[in-house]
């Protein structure tokens, strides 16, 4: 086979040449849907050949109906009978073919029980899920959906509810209006070491809010630069980043977030969720440290979230958990403390507390 070949491309031929002959014969009168979704570079269709050295080959998921899932085992059992230890040159382990329900994978991977799954999900429930995890379980491909499920859960999950897009922009603009003066500031007395790390952490921000602006979900840092060169703004922004991220003095990062924050802004503009800001950079206070004063666009982003748990959630400046934690184990903590019988996880739980008790 072709170096060429994708995963989704391998795991489509798999599952029409493989999957579909078996099950067609074994149960013809089964309903499912299957599909390639979840964790894996060729989900996000970033996969190369160097990420076939692990967890990379023909694979599929099936979806049964809630009154199929005794048949697992009989699937499974079908799948391995006379089974290759190949396909199409690759190798094959249909013994770890998940097979399970809708609700099941996606409550696990959203921290949600079925039942709340079902329920669906509300403007502080997509709080706590990472946005890796949503291009996961949206991206991919799915092959077949006989029982609707599948189909509607993804439409579900296809992009934030406008409240809380609108709350993770205003987020993010206030986590660029907290750090945008600090960057000048540490330079000026000649720090350029620190000066240069709050200039990638600004340019994350910048990038991340072009994502959220552009309705895409934001990958996991191996595959965020490449994702967001696929973005519309990516050609206009990429220089000034790159000049920010490179420069070896701090009134050269200036210059370049300068730019990249004016551009930033007039998108802000050109969304028209709010009335026109000005897209002017300025000096902070009496300092000669340009900026574009963040907590403009947050606030006018505030103004417009309808939701009231939204609304006071965002006088305390959290943001959800991609603005809160970029540590890789907190922010799995969705699916670490699902509960079966409808608990809500911890982070959920500290944002209802905080709406309820919290002072800012």
């Amino acid at each position: 086979m072709s170096d060429h070949v994708t995963g989704i491309q391998l795991s489509q031929k798999f599952y029409e040449d493989y999957i579909v002959p078996r099950l067609s014969t074994a149960m013809p009168a089964l309903s499912y849907a299957s599909a390639i979704v979840g964790p894996g570079s060729e989900v996000l269709g970033f996969d190369t050949p160097m990420s076939r050295d692990h967890d990379w080959g023909p694979r599929v998921q099936i979806f049964l109906r809630e009154d199929d899932v005794s048949l697992s085992d009989a699937i499974i059992e079908a799948l391995l009978m006379a089974a290759p230890s190949t396909f199409n040159g690759f190798s094959l382990k249909v013994d770890q073919t998940l097979v399970t329900t809708v609700s099941i994978y996606y409550g696990r991977r959203l921290g949600l029980s079925p039942v709340r799954l079902l329920e669906g999900l509300d403007p502080l429930d997509w709080l706590t899920i990472p946005s890796q995890t949503l291009a996961e379980l949206t991206s991919g491909t799915v092959f077949r959906d006989d029982i609707g499920e599948l189909t509607v859960v993804r439409d579900h999950l296809r992009y934030y509810p406008q409240d809380v897009w609108l709350f993770l922009m205003a987020s993010i603009w206030n986590r660029i209006a907290q750090e945008e003066h600090l960057m000048p500031r540490a330079g000026f007395v000649g720090d350029e070491l620190g000066a240069g790390l709050i200039a990638s952490r600004l340019i994350r921000d910048v990038m991340s809010l072009c994502f959220l602006m552009e309705r895409r979900y934001a990958p996991y840092p191996k595959w965020f630069g490449s994702a967001f060169r696929q973005l519309t703004c990516a050609n206009e922004l990429l220089p000034y980043l790159k000049a920010a991220q490179d420069a070896k003095e701090w009134q050269e990062r200036e210059q370049a977030l300068s730019t990249t924050y004016q551009i930033v802004a007039q998108k802000h503009n050109e969304l028209q969720v709010t009335e026109p800001i000005e897209a002017k950079v300025k000096f902070f206070f009496d300092r000669p440290f340009s900026v574009i004063d963040g907590n403009r666009f947050a606030e006018a982003l505030i103004s417009k979230i309808q939701d009231s748990s939204l609304r006071k959630l965002a006088a305390f400046r959290l943001g959800g958990i991609d603005q809160i934690s970029d540590n890789t184990d907190f922010r799995a903590i969705q699916e670490r403390f699902q509960s079966p019988t409808g608990e809500k996880n911890p982070l959920r739980t500290f944002f209802d507390h905080f709406i309820q008790t919290g002072k800012r």
